[in-house]
């Protein structure tokens, strides 16, 4: 064997041995995954109701805030709740019509508009002691009955930060049924999984609720980073917080249209795994030391691959295998792809073993392309913010957000 050879061979062991710790993370929470979740402490007798605020950041989307700030507004709740939108670039008929409708509106404008600006601008505005807990949603986000009444039941329990489970509102393009899979996949792998295990759920960025003070303190030295929900689930673990996932307090949220803004959300999210990936891995060594298993949980969740770009680079590398190509035998490829569509189906709900969800599977390829060029446009993704558009019913304009 050839120096030249040698080394290929090494280069694609070490390969090996990096994709089969993504798909021995992935089986092992898949697996985890379908254990029962410990019950919530209960609360202390005669525990208040919290004062919530729902914080619904919204970026030229006039016609979607329209629908889903009334919603909120009229979400019921046996406790005080506020909701206040913050209008980056909402026309001012929306705005009046937003406040006539009960939502409290707070109009700002930035050199370089981001979601964690926006959230922190709308705290800063609010009088600092009229809420106890405030709750994140994206502008296209809707709560079901109870959420906002389970989150003050976690809050009673004693916890500081918790996740509620976001679910597709609509499944109407291969792209949005592939979308809601991957969400659903994320829901049990990182947030079902890892909370059965005692280890903290992971952030998504909206359906997520803080205690107000602690949130405050985290946005003020946020920064321009787009990846606000990593920095946020980064930090909170930092600081020795966990994080609860409530797997039936759902919020619906729109699901992607096509593969353009499918790969404009996975620049987006490529852009920030490198981003924090880089700026914490060190800190997650040292956190390990002390014990903070969750925070180094979280930096080789960083490390992980999106499931598309395994599945494709496992597929690639089996069949180059089969070509004669010098690496690990063929059956370890054959192995790590079985392992992964095995992790990725036990994370699936039955609700989505359908005809439609196997005709969106088709798109898979499509996907795989996507991702690819999302892979080219990291540099993009951190100078510019990428909005994600949304196109409401009746609307053939999409709206931004």
């Amino acid at each position: 064997m050839g120096p030249l050879e040698f080394l290929l061979n090494l280069l694609l062991y070490l390969l090996g041995g990096y994709l089969l710790f993504n798909v021995g993370y992935l089986l092992f929470f898949s697996v985890l995954g379908h254990r029962r979740l410990p019950a919530l402490p209960a609360a202390p007798a005669n525990s208040p109701l919290r004062r919530m605020c729902v914080l619904m950041p919204a970026y030229r989307a006039d016609a979607v805030i329209a629908a889903t700030a009334p919603a909120a507004v009229a979400h019921a709740y046996a406790g005080p709740a506020h909701v206040q939108v913050i209008a980056d670039g909402l026309r001012p008929a929306t705005v009046h019509r937003l406040r006539e409708q009960g939502a409290g509106v707070l109009e700002v404008a930035f050199e370089r508009s981001t979601k964690g600006k926006a959230l922190l601008a709308a705290l800063n505005a609010l009088p600092p002691h009229a809420h106890d807990v405030a709750v994140i949603l994206d502008v296209d986000n809707e709560m079901a009955p109870g959420f906002l009444t389970q989150i003050n039941q976690a809050f009673a329990a004693g916890y500081q930060v918790v996740q509620g489970h976001r679910t597709a509102k609509n499944l109407d393009s291969p792209f949005a049924v592939l979308d809601a899979c991957n969400e659903e996949i994320n829901n049990h792998i990182f947030r079902q999984g890892h909370a059965s295990l005692g280890l903290s759920a992971a952030l998504i960025g909206s359906g997520m609720a803080f205690e107000y003070d602690y949130l405050h303190r985290l946005l003020r030295t946020i920064g321009d980073t787009p990846g606000e929900d990593k920095e946020l689930d980064f930090r909170t673990l930092q600081d020795g917080i966990k994080i609860a996932y409530l797997p039936t307090a759902y919020v619906f949220d729109e699901k992607i249209p096509n593969a353009r803004v499918f790969a404009n959300q996975r620049t987006r999210w490529l852009a920030t795994q490198q981003e924090f990936l880089s700026k914490y891995f060190v800190e997650g060594l040292r956190q390990l030391g002390r014990g903070n298993v969750d925070f180094a949980d979280k930096i080789g969740q960083s490390l992980l691959l999106p499931r598309v770009l395994l599945l494709g680079l496992l597929g690639g590398l089996l069949g180059l295998r089969l070509l004669g190509a010098a690496g690990p035998p063929a059956g370890f490829w054959l192995v790590l792809l079985a392992g992964t569509v095995g992790a990725l189906l036990l994370a699936l709900p039955a609700r989505l073993y359908t005809w439609q969800v196997g005709k969106a599977a088709l798109h898979l390829p499509v996907a795989l392309g996507a991702m690819l060029r999302a892979l080219l446009q990291i540099r993009q993704a951190k100078k510019s913010f990428m909005p994600t558009p949304h196109a409401p019913a009746g609307n053939s304009s999409p709206d931004l957000q």
